[in-house]
Parts: structure tokens; sequence; C-alpha cells
């Protein structure tokens, strides 16, 4: 490792490092960075959506402060494949990096569209690689190789570096019956592996899984099933937009079954828009207008639909709700989920659910029929891969910690001569004589709250935590000429449980912020505010429990 002293920094030197910034440790959020005589390449660029922990905001993104800082020194951004975990940051980030972007055609029309949204076509150069193509960035030469995934043109990353090669994996799982695309074989992979793989850096999601995550081929078999033994109703299916595969899956049943087709929600247009202009999706069946749907007869219509994970402003749940404004369902209806239950999303899914419920809407799920499967690795298939490529290293990627920590064990029991499981900011040096951990840097998270971007866990969001778990007060002090009260001191709550004693408790706070202004001095304007917020924000304590937020303004007439 060295460092350039000029600017105090890690500056890789002939060696190979592995550092995420993000997505190791969490599912979601993917930026890895490799480094190599002097240079950096970054692989994907994702963001995560945010919990309640977050409130109002909806995207979560990386902080890119440790690549920022050495921003001469990247020499671009590598894709992986289009879902919002690998590209989602980039309209928010990659223009401040001012290096070029490298996808595969789906993917990059995916970016583009981003991009044009932002008004960056200009500021973010965008390189299309086709599939099975390769590129050379410094010391990096970058080959795609095709993997089955739940999105057109998932892949992983030959990486040949002058310390070995590296089979970054992407996000993948094994399908001897892929609906859509043509993903590496076997004998390719074994060809691999017979290159020589100094490190696997892969996918850890369903590392717990016993079971393979099974082939789109079974899917489209079950689906076919339910929907076939609907004679009468509206059946709606909903699934993730980016699900391109499913999206034909759900084309085809519906011409083998008789039904027409409306789909519904701005991302599932998108995707179908990309997937076609991209040469997918050819033979999808003609789309139904939303009054063409709700003319037709019931029994005739299958409707695909975003907001599998209960997002309240997505498709489904306004149709739940009964707010969409064309498309509504009723009893005998039903709604089939192909789709998987991200964990943090239970009591979302849940609401939706149970508005179905009330409307007399059959539900079903991934428990009640086949009618989903994952895009990732089960242990079988891990096992498989492992068998396949026979690294050197095993560095699991794309998992929580628990996750992480399971993958590398299972590849040191079936023979991987070392592991070692990466934390966000790790510097890992991968060669020479690697694994070994050699730093941690700095990583992090920023909030996109509405047009801006904050840190995390900066005084804005740590402000909004405060007001939305002990409410908001606010006291206005009039004062005379002589520093003397002009007026009764007024008092403003919000979400300070006091409910139908709210007169009583404002009269009590103000009777308190008058006696702190009686025995306070206000020529120390500093202590004389703080006796007048300590004094009201005790009231509400003795009155609730709770220390709201308290301001006090000052007025002077």
């Amino acid at each position: 490792m060295a460092v350039n002293k000029n600017k105090n920094f890690l500056t890789p030197g002939d060696e190979l490092l592995f550092l995420p910034l993000g997505g190791s440790g969490e599912i979601g959020m993917n930026v890895n960075l490799y480094g190599c005589r002097g240079k950096w390449v970054m692989v994907d660029l994702g963001m995560t959506f945010a919990d309640p922990s977050y409130p109002g905001v909806d995207l979560i993104l990386p902080d890119l402060s440790f690549i920022e800082e050495r921003r001469e020194d990247l020499l671009g951004i590598v894709i992986t494949h289009g879902h919002e975990d690998h590209i989602g940051a980039i309209p928010y980030l990659a223009a401040d990096l001012g290096v070029p972007i490298y996808a595969t055609p789906f993917t990059a029309g995916l970016i583009r569209g981003k991009l044009e949204e932002e008004g960056l076509t200009k500021e973010v150069k965008l390189h299309v690689i086709p599939m099975g193509g390769s590129m050379t960035l410094g010391d990096f030469k970058f080959s795609y190789a095709a993997m089955a995934h739940s999105i057109p043109e998932g892949n992983g990353l030959i990486i040949e570096t002058p310390h070995g090669r590296i089979f970054h994996t992407g996000d993948w799982k094994l399908d001897d019956q892929p609906q859509m695309g043509s993903p590496s074989t076997p004998d390719q992979l074994r060809a691999l592996g017979d290159s020589g793989v100094l490190a696997m850096i892969g996918d850890s999601t369903n590392v717990f899984n016993a079971k393979a995550s099974g082939s789109e081929a079974g899917v489209r078999d079950g689906l076919l099933e339910v929907i076939r033994n609907r004679k009468t109703g509206r059946v709606l299916v909903t699934t993730f937009a980016s699900n391109a595969a499913r999206l034909h899956t759900l084309g085809q049943v519906a011409l083998q079954v008789g039904r027409q087709v409306c789909v519904v929600g701005r991302s599932m247009d998108r995707i179908l828009g990309v997937a076609r202009a991209t040469g997918y999706l050819k033979d999808f069946p003609p789309i139904l207008s939303f009054d063409q749907a709700a003319r037709l007869d019931p029994s005739k219509l299958l409707i695909i639909c975003t907001g599998a994970q209960g997002e309240p402003a997505a498709a489904l749940s306004r149709i739940a709700s009964g707010s969409h404004q064309h498309l509504k369902l009723e009893r005998g209806d039903c709604v089939i989920y192909s789709s998987k239950e991200i964990p943090g999303n239970e009591l979302s899914i849940g609401i939706v659910q149970n508005a179905l419920a009330t409307r007399g809407v059959e539900v079903i799920t991934e428990r009640q029929a086949h009618v989903h499967v994952s895009g990732h690795p089960g242990k079988p298939e891990l096992e498989a891969m492992y068998g396949w490529v026979r690294p050197e290293i095993a560095i699991p990627v794309h998992g929580e910690r628990r996750h992480l920590e399971a993958h590398a064990k299972l590849a040191l029991d079936i023979g991987v001569p070392r592991a070692m499981v990466p934390t966000n900011g790790n510097v890992i040096r991968l060669a020479p004589n690697g694994p070994k951990l050699i730093g941690n840097e700095k990583v992090g998270r920023l909030v996109l709250d509405g047009d801006v971007i904050l840190p995390a866990d900066g005084s804005t969001m740590l402000s909004r935590r405060r007001i939305m778990h002990n409410g908001y007060m606010s006291a206005t002090v009039v004062l005379n000429g002589s520093g003397k009260l002009a007026a009764k001191p007024a008092i403003m709550a919000q979400g300070v449980p006091v409910e139908e004693d709210a007169t009583e408790f404002i009269a009590e706070c103000s009777e308190a912020a008058a006696q702190a202004v009686r025995n306070g001095d206000s020529r120390n304007p500093e202590k004389f505010l703080e006796s007048i917020r300590v004094a009201v924000r005790r009231v509400a304590r003795d009155w609730t429990g709770k220390k709201p937020v308290t301001d006090v303004q000052i007025v002077r007439v």
C-alpha cells in the first residue's frame, strides 16, 4: 500500500485492493472499488430505500467521499446489471465523479433514461458494451459474463489485473430453462476456473436457502395453472417492474389462457419500453388502454401491476384502496403476488393485502402456489459455482453480516483455500499475499431529501427524528422597551400528546414562560432564551414524559 503524502490519503501501490463502499453488511446500495498501481475502478453505483428511521425520505445513497477525493485516479464505473441497488445512485452522484460509465445495452437504456430525467446526458458519458464484450481501463481488463438473474442482462465481471483474475459475480442464479437471455454455461464457468481465478467476489443473498432458487420455466407453469383455473373475475399479477423475464412469462400465459393484458405503473412502462428498444419482449401481446380494460369482460382481463412491496404511491396500493382513477377490483377478482416479500416491507404489504381482502379479492402468494422464484443463488448453486470457478479466495458481498459469515464458511467448507468477510470501508489487499485487511476508510449514507442530498445522520435528520418522536413547541415572548412582558407568551405545540387537555396545557406553558421572563435577565440574551426554553419544556415533560423540540422567539416592541 502506498500513501500519497501530499494528499495524505491511500493510493494503491503495485498490489490489488478491494474496497466496498456499500453492499457489504447490507442488501442494497452496492458500490465496490478495485485499486491497482495508483488507480481505481468502481463496480456498480446503487442506492437503497429508506425505512421509518428516515422520516420524509425515500432514497438512501452511498457516501462516496473516499473516491470523490481521489476522482482524478478513478478510471470509470462498470455496471453489472440494471437493478436499482446497482444503478440507482447514478443520476445523483455520477456527474460529480466525472468518469465514464460502462454497461450492456438494456442496462445502459435504463441508465440513459435516468440521466435524461435529471438533464445529465451531456455531463455523464455512457458507453454501451455488447453482451459478452470487454474493455480495458488502465491496468484492468473487464469482460462481461452473462448470468441468469431476475432482470435482462445480468452479468458477472471477469477482471484481469497484473496480480490475478477476479470474478465479480454480480447478482446471479442458475437456470437451465431461462425464459430470456443465454447465461454462461457450466462448461464456460469451468473454463474460467481452469484459467485460474484469484478471488471470487460473490452474491450472498440466499446462502441460507437449502434448495436451489429454481427456474423461470417452473414459475411459468405455476402461473399458468393458477390463472387457467380462474374461470371468472379479473386476475391481477403484481411483480417487480424490472423482472422483464417475468413480464415475458406473463405475456405468454395471457396468450395461452385467452386473457388480454393491461399494464399498470410508470416503472413497468419504462422497463417495457427499454426492453423492446434493446431487442427483448418483441412477442409481448398488445397492451390494452385503461378504457379498454374497464370495458372488457373481467374473465378476459389480466392486469400486470407494480406495487408488490406495498409502496403507498404504487398502482396496486391505489387499486386496493379504491383510489385508482381507472381500474377497480371487486369480489371474485384475484391478485397474485409473483414476487418475494422483502424483509422490512411486511407491514406495508400486509396493509395492501388487508385492503384487498376487505373488497373480497382473493390474494395468492408464493406460499400458496409456485408463482415466484428468486434471482439469487441458494446453497446448492453456490456450491456448484465454487466447484466450477475454484477461486483461491472467496470474498462474500451483497448480504447482511449473517449472510456474509455463512457464505464464507460455506466456501471454506467446500475447499476454497482462503476467505474474508468484508465490511463497508474495509481495505482488503487481495494480492500479493492476500487476503489481508490493511485499513479502514470513511463510508456512510446520504439521504435524498426532496431535491437535496444530505448526510443521513446530519443535523437535519437528527432534528426531524426528534420532532417525530417528541413533537415540537415554540414560545413567542413580546417584551416592551424596558424588557418587561408586553403580552402573555404565545405557545404553539405540534405532535405533543395532550389531546383534549391542550388548552390547559398551553396555559400552563405560557405561565411558565412568563415566570421565566420575570426571573430572568434579558440583557444576557443567550441565557435568557435558554431559561424560557427549559421552563416550557419542563412543563411538557411533567405533562407527557416527552421532551419536545422547543424554540423561543423574542419580539421587542
